[in-house]
Order: C-alpha cells, then structure tokens, then sequence
C-alpha cells in the first residue's frame, strides 16, 4: 500500500493500520522523525489519546510527579547535604507542616475546581480527532516555543496587574505570595482565579498557534515542568536557566527573588519582558540570603505601594 493511498484512506478503514511501517518508511526522509512514536501511539492507546480526559490526567500526573520528586528532595536535604548545597536557602529547610499545608490547597483546587472541569469537559466535549501523520520534529520544538512565548506573555500581562491593583492582589495572587521562599509545591498554591487563567492559557494557546495535538500535551508537560522547577528552590546545574544562554530564562533564582521582591521578575519563564518593563532584579547573594522574613498579605501591599511611590 502507497504512502498516499494510506492518506486518502478512511478513518474507519482498519486496513491503514496494518500499513502504519509502509506509510512510517515512506514519510520519515521528509523529516517525520516522530511518526514512528506517533504510530506505536495511536496504534495501542488510541481510546485513552482520543478521551476529553486525556490533557487533564497528563498535566495532572505530571505535576503530582513532579512535586514528589522535589518534595523527597525537600524532606531529604537537610541530611543529604549533596542535595541541600544545591538549594537556594540552604538553612532554610522544607518543613513536613510546609508541605502539609501546600498540599492541602493543592488538593482542594484538584477538588474543587479541576475536577469538576475535567467531569464536564468528558460529559460535553467530543473526543480528540487524531491526524494519521505526526508533526515534524521542527513543528514539534518550535510548536512548544512559540507556546511558551505566548504564555510567558500572557502571565506577565495577568501577574503585574495583580501585583500593580492591590485589590486584586489581596483577593487573588496574595496566597500565592504565603511563603517568601518558594519550594514545588508552592506552584499551585493557587487560588481558583489564577488557577483557571494558567489553565485556561495552557489549553488554549495550541489551539491559537493550530498546533498538532502531540505538540499541545508536549507543550502541557514542558510548562508544568518549567512551573514546578521554577518554584523548586534548587539551583541545578541541569536547571533551563543554566542551559538557555545570555540570561534570557529566569528560572527558580529570579522567581525565588520575585517572591522576596514581589515589585520585580513578574515573568514567568523570559527575563525580556521584566528587562523592557524596568522590572528585572538581580539574584544576589543578599537576594537568596534568606534572611528575608515572610510578609502577610497586607505587609506585602504596603511593600509595594511604598515601592512605586519610591
């Protein structure tokens, strides 16, 4: 069977699958390097791809993942100093009452607000067409850049007016900004607000740049990744901000800075936009020295406002 008659085959005609390894030969000089993924993929998991529930059982085991990971860190560094020299608060230890507390917003936001989304979107959305060939390794990276500028955009426009209004601060952002020193869990330590714009963003902006699907569930897993290694409190020698060049990624130092200095580093991921706005701060030692005390929600308002008229 020919590359294009495997094309022009039916959805419903089972004989294109017995031919995905012709149809895999014939694209992949072209540069699908990822067809063959996508065709084991389609080819045994295609009921769980197609399901409305998909995207939310990927972005939410990805997190909870994650967040395990570091935790294990967290509980472990005070003892292992191999992992605590790489933390940002190096006597400043993840207490079992931090995570408890964290946790317990996590699971109520899971609960109340995702949950009930996730129920909805299987009852009311129709299940996920899938394209028979996958992007090109090309579409496939630069798919979930152009994704990552979009949201990184997006949240700095959302971040600095929650910051600038300070009613929207108090009622929104504040618990966010509980802990002056942010570790994993302190990601979706969210309100429901804030919750739905970095959700509502993640989901819709593949859909914008039309991304291919495998692109968007890619996207979804980079940027819970980034999010959580932003707020991990670790400076890796693996993290993105030692990997991307000329200070163009924040990363954990600039967002564990933002949290101390909550009137500077309002971008998520880029350090460009806080560089035009006049918002980017340095990381100095003095910065992560963690002898900043955490402020209340009204403390870091009077901070702020003290700052702007500064």
């Amino acid at each position: 069977m020919s590359s294009s008659r495997a094309l022009r085959s039916s959805p419903d005609d089972p004989s294109w699958v017995l031919d995905l390894g012709n149809l895999t030969a014939a694209l992949l000089p072209e540069g699908l390097v990822l067809q063959p993924v996508w065709d084991h993929l389609q080819q045994h998991h295609q009921p769980l791809l197609r399901s409305p529930l998909f995207p939310v059982v990927l972005s939410v085991s990805t997190y909870f993942v994650l967040v395990g990971l570091y935790t294990g860190l967290d509980l472990l560094a005070p003892t292992w100093p191999c992992v605590n020299r790489y933390k940002l608060h190096p006597q400043r230890p993840v207490t079992s009452a931090h995570v408890c507390s964290t946790l317990g917003v996590t699971l109520y936001n899971h609960l109340v607000y995702i949950f009930p989304a996730a129920v909805a979107q299987w009852l009311w959305r129709p299940a996920t067409g899938l394209p028979r060939q996958a992007p090109t390794l090309w579409e496939f990276l630069l798919g979930i850049l152009g994704c990552t500028v979009v949201f990184d955009f997006q949240y700095y426009l959302w971040h600095l007016l929650h910051h600038r209004v300070p009613w929207l601060y108090r009622t929104f952002h504040a618990v966010h900004h509980q802990y002056s020193q942010p570790f994993s869990l302190v990601t979706q330590h969210l309100s429901g607000w804030e919750l739905f714009s970095v959700g509502f963003w993640a989901t819709v902006d593949p859909v914008l740049l039309r991304c291919h699907c495998l692109t968007a569930w890619g996207f979804m897993v980079f940027n819970i990744y980034v999010s959580t290694e932003d707020h991990c409190g670790y400076d890796f020698p693996w993290a993105m901000h030692r990997l991307v060049p000329f200070g163009l990624w924040g990363g954990a130092p600039k967002h564990d800075a933002h949290h101390q200095k909550p009137a500077t580093n309002f971008a998520p991921f880029f350090s460009h936009w806080d560089w035009l706005g006049g918002t980017n701060t340095s990381t100095t030692s003095s910065t992560l020295s963690g002898t900043t005390p955490t402020l209340s929600t009204e403390e870091e308002v009077k901070e702020e406002m003290k700052g702007r008229k500064d």
